[in-house]
């Protein structure tokens, strides 16, 4: 049974009754201190009660994300000037609308956030020089936010620092880099990341790395290579968790048979529900399971809906014969493929809450409670599902995984406590891994062969 998508009314009283249940929490500052509004038509009734069930949620326990590109848009918007965008304002309406801001995810009752640090990848080879230094600027941006808001942001390095700093009524702010092409090649720089304080790392981006393949690039190694090997198991010694998303899915197997600590997905959903290379196969959830992994479901709508990505496959079918046909006229082609837009409309909505959570239950079904958790990839995208516009709508999520029956206990689990639980093996096991091993010095040529650029 296909149910309807919450109207915007119903958010907005969603974040409102998050309001009164979860701002009293001490360490906010001045923000975020309006009147309740009534409850709107919309949120009577059985609506009503949920959002109040999934308010009282958050309130107890810290939902955290496992990623968010508010850096990167400092990076694209601003050059990295972090004063010209006050984080602690309502960005809604900018051109284009920032997804996330400090009242906002006080709205959204979110108690965690990685922070990605991501920089392009825009060499053939994998690796820019200077990528070290582009993502150590981003890093930077990490922290000065947190310096410009102190009463309502603070680095979290461990579990147990997420949890004293949800407690303090501050956002738990966590980093994670996004693309092995960012330690350009260097075990040390891998170390040294790790030092700054990022605690994941997802091995690649849209194009392969020099040791691993991409989900969305022509495969090179047939997953890792040796260096890439090297790479997960010295993330491993040092407590950084190895993210799968983006990556093949020969990586993701061959990460998931060389870890000694789980892994995760920061965002990603479920290739049985939509088939996108981003998203993770059965098999995969499987041993994702049987690693003590968890899969952070993404609201990326063409990760989400099967029809939607279907629609942009055949645009991109149509954009590549465009080119072949007219090589050299780009306004024919653009009127071309304007035309076919118009004969084969985009589907609408593009996406939907209820389908997020159909991504939830799928993982639920193959891989366990224990290994599903959220990752909304906030100010990465332009487009994303009805009713999850934007950070302050994830009471919204909660209230549908209410009406499908799942408790209390096991939203806990889907929020936050599944990724509290991986970073605290990934923490343990670098504490064994550190009395027994040295920090590995191998460089990438001299293992791995030459990489062709042709």
């Amino acid at each position: 049974m296909t149910r309807e998508p919450l109207t915007r009314a119903a958010l907005i009283t969603a974040a409102l009754l998050t309001t009164a249940c979860t701002y009293d929490r001490p360490g906010k500052g001045p923000l975020n201190t309006g009147e309740l509004a009534k409850p709107a038509a919309s949120a009577v009734g059985d609506d009503a009660e949920l959002y109040h069930q999934a308010a009282a949620i958050l309130r107890k326990y810290p939902l955290i994300d496992g990623h968010n590109d508010v850096p990167y848009q400092y990076n694209r918007r601003h050059h990295n000037h972090i004063c010209e965008m006050h984080f602690g304002d309502d960005l809604a309406h900018l051109d284009p609308p920032m997804h996330t801001d400090i009242p906002r995810l006080y709205d959204g009752g979110v108690g965690g956030q990685f922070w990605s640090v991501y920089i392009p990848s825009t060499d053939v080879t994998g690796v820019t020089p200077g990528d070290a230094k582009r993502v150590n600027e981003q890093i930077d941006v990490v922290y000065r936010l947190i310096e410009q808001y102190p009463d309502h942001m603070e680095l979290a390095l461990t579990a147990n620092d997420v949890e004293r700093i949800f407690r303090s009524g501050k956002v738990a702010s966590l980093i994670g880099m996004e693309g092995g092409h960012s330690i350009e090649n260097s075990l040390a720089v891998l170390r040294m990341t790790y030092e700054l304080g990022c605690r994941y790392m997802t091995l690649t981006h849209m194009d392969n790395a020099t040791w691993a393949d991409s989900a969305t690039d022509e495969p090179q190694f047939g997953g890792l290579s040796p260096f890439g090997e090297q790479v997960v198991l010295e993330m491993n010694r040092l407590g950084m968790m190895v993210d799968l998303s983006h990556v093949s899915f020969d990586t993701m197997r061959d990460a998931l048979r060389i870890t000694r600590s789980p892994v995760i997905f920061s965002h990603s959903s479920a290739y049985e529900v939509c088939r996108s290379p981003r998203n993770v196969p059965d098999d995969v959830l499987a041993q994702t399971a049987a690693n003590g992994g968890i899969v952070m479901v993404t609201y990326v709508p063409a990760y989400v809906n099967e029809t939607l990505r279907i629609w942009y496959d055949e645009r991109q079918v149509e954009i590549d014969r465009l080119a072949e046909v007219y090589p050299d006229d780009e306004q024919a082609r653009e009127d071309t493929l304007r035309a076919w837009g118009t004969q084969n409309p985009k589907p609408q909505p593009i996406a939907t809450i209820s389908q997020v959570v159909d991504h939830i239950d799928h993982i639920r079904e193959v891989a366990g409670i224990d290994h599903v958790g959220i990752g909304g990839d906030y100010d990465g995208i332009r487009e994303l599902p009805e009713g999850l516009e934007d950070v302050s709508t994830y009471p919204s999520l909660l209230v549908e995984l209410l009406r499908r029956g799942y408790t209390e206990r096991e939203i806990r689990k889907i929020i936050g406590g599944n990724i509290l639980r991986v970073m605290r093996v990934n923490e343990r096991m670098a504490e064994e891994l550190r009395a027994a091993e040295e920090p590995r010095s191998v460089r990438i040529e001299e293992i791995d062969p030459p990489l062709a650029t042709e």
